[in-house]
């Protein structure tokens, strides 16, 4: 009898485990995708201006080099553009190499420094590129545009892309003659910066500065939303 009973007992405990350790079956859910869309007048440009000089000698092209920048500098200073909007970004130096009968021969040594400036006043902005030009950058690598209040931007996209993902979750539901529960989790997906493309650009002509037209820009977010349905 006590054999019999323990062996009872022991299938007893292994049914209670095995029952344990059975999920409860999980909620239908719907998984879908939402997007927000934001566009802003840009307030902010930002340029990058460069300066090469060239030499036999690597002293001679630094000094060059350090001549040219400070000059392109101070010019921009004289507009009006304070020092914490300028920040140097890159400084090069590398020997150039002439190439002839498959051998290369030493030219020179060529410098570089870029700077990036940030443009708060729009009206400023072709008199700093024509300003660079002129006292002795040889390169504007490029321009774009963005605004000053991003994260509250951000935010406003990815609440437009929460909300368009609900839209699309009780669309989903209501085919389904379900509706939703709650929401069991939202995920960020992607947010794009949304720089603004420049529109118009040219170099200075003797007559007039140069026009920029910053156009208009788009901030993007994406999430992914799941939610139960009853």
């Amino acid at each position: 009898m006590r054999t019999v009973a323990t062996a009872l007992l022991a299938l007893l405990v292994v049914a209670t485990t095995a029952a344990a350790q059975v999920a409860p079956p999980e909620p239908s859910t719907v998984v879908v995708s939402g997007e927000g869309i934001v566009t802003a007048v840009p307030d902010q440009a930002w340029v990058r201006i460069g300066a090469e000089s060239r030499s036999k000698s690597s002293k001679d092209a630094q000094s060059r080099n350090a001549e040219a920048m400070t000059a392109v500098q101070q010019k921009i200073a004289s507009l009006g553009i304070p020092k914490d909007a300028v920040r140097t970004i890159a400084v090069d130096l590398q020997m150039e190499y002439d190439y002839a009968n498959g051998r290369q021969t030493p030219r020179g040594y060529v410098a570089r420094n870029t700077i990036e400036v940030r443009v708060d006043d729009f009206s400023k902005l072709g008199d700093v590129l024509d300003a660079a030009v002129g006292s002795g950058a040889t390169n504007l690598h490029g321009l774009r545009f963005d605004v000053r209040r991003r994260e509250t931007l951000e935010r406003e996209a990815l609440q437009l892309a929460v909300a368009n993902a609900m839209g699309r979750a009780e669309a989903l539901a209501a085919g389904a003659k379900r509706t939703l529960d709650r929401v069991v989790r939202i995920e960020e997906s992607f947010t794009s910066r949304g720089e603004a493309p420049m529109m118009a650009m040219r170099m200075k002509a003797e007559d007039a500065s140069t026009p920029v037209a910053a156009g208009e820009l788009e901030i993007r977010a994406q999430v992914k939303l799941t939610a139960s349905i009853k």
